[in-house]
């Protein structure tokens, strides 16, 4: 079984574009489940259902995407197994632009769109750096000069993927990306053993535990500071 792991900020595109690009492997019998992952509530399980495409989901609830996804993901590669599945793509939820989802020799997309604004692709870290191939979306809406400067600036965030625009609602340029997503010699039994391509955020603090009052009384943990200058003037 091959897998994928699509992730991107909220609302860049993600479920369609993984709609779409299913349409098209199935155009070549190949059979594709999707496990989605979220924070508080998701409904895009419905979406994959119309499709009929098997598909779970799971909410982290408290707990950060990141950690849930690489916690359960072993689990999930054995239910794709299970259902001999030929490729299983993971949608993670939106995610903040320090997170971190991608598993070394997994392949790893990012959904980015046009009209997040130019300077977006430098405020996104290891989600937009790390990802084999970058798919922005929305580029219908903005002009042809925006769709260059845009894709511009993510060359030059991660010049080493391969990067595509994709229409979600007409699905012009999923098939190029299907392509791109099953490769019969790239199958996987298991994630075990397997790393990260880059460190999750790290936060152990009295608010990770359920702290909610305010001062320095109340933090524990890895706590960082900002430098305001006043040390300087005492």
């Amino acid at each position: 079984m091959n897998l994928v792991t699509f992730s991107g900020p909220p609302s860049s595109g993600k479920t369609s574009i993984i709609l779409k690009t299913i349409e098209a492997l199935k155009m070549r019998d190949i059979s594709v489940g999707v496990v989605k992952f979220d924070c508080l509530y998701t409904d895009d399980d419905i979406l994959y259902e119309k499709a009929n495409v098997p598909v779970k989901k799971g909410l982290s609830g408290s707990l950060c995407p990141d950690h849930f996804f690489v916690s359960n993901i072993e689990e999930v590669v054995q239910w794709g197994r299970k259902l001999d599945l030929d490729l299983l793509i993971t949608e993670s939820a939106g995610l903040c632009n320090r997170c971190s989802p991608y598993i070394k020799g997994i392949k790893s997309v990012c959904v980015i769109d046009n009209l997040s604004g130019i300077n977006t692709p430098k405020k996104i870290g290891p989600m937009l750096k790390s990802a084999d191939i970058v798919v922005i979306t929305k580029g219908d809406i903005v002009s042809q000069a925006e769709r260059e400067v845009f894709l511009s600036r993510v060359n030059s965030v991660n010049p080493r993927a391969i990067s595509m625009h994709i229409n979600g609602l007409t699905g012009q340029g999923a098939y190029e990306l299907s392509t791109l997503l099953y490769d019969e010699d790239e199958k996987i039994d298991t994630v075990q053993g397997r790393e990260l391509k880059f460190p999750m955020p790290s936060a152990l603090c009295s608010y990770c535990l359920g702290e909610t009052r305010i001062g320095e009384a109340y933090q524990m943990g890895n706590i960082r500071k900002m430098k305001l200058g006043d040390e300087d003037e005492k």
